[in-house]
């Protein structure tokens, strides 16, 4: 298909609002979880807990990976994808325990 076709492909287009609308959810929830992330990253700084948790991260690592297996997506990418969003999570937290 040419890529004049594709910008007047109504089913293509369909496809790709469906996939610009999910990718909008996808930013306003990471963003809501990095709000909260923050606020335990400020709450472990006040009460000098560590800025890791090393048990927790790998049941939160497990239980999503069983969830990926349900919903038929590949746990090793969703497994990747945590590990970014906790090892970004934990740079928030030493930095806001840097900030005491």
């Amino acid at each position: 298909m040419s890529a004049s076709a594709e910008g007047t492909d109504p089913v293509l287009t369909g496809y790709r609002q469906s996939i610009d609308n999910i990718d909008a959810a996808m930013i306003h929830i990471l963003a809501e979880r990095f709000r909260i992330t923050q606020a335990v990253g400020a709450y472990k700084a006040e009460k000098a807990l560590p800025a890791s948790d090393p048990g927790r991260e790998e049941r939160q690592i497990a239980r999503l990976r069983k969830l990926a297996e349900d919903a038929r997506l590949d746990p090793e990418f969703s497994e990747k994808f945590l590990r970014f969003i906790i090892e970004e999570v934990i740079r928030h937290h030493n930095q806001a325990k840097a900030a005491q």
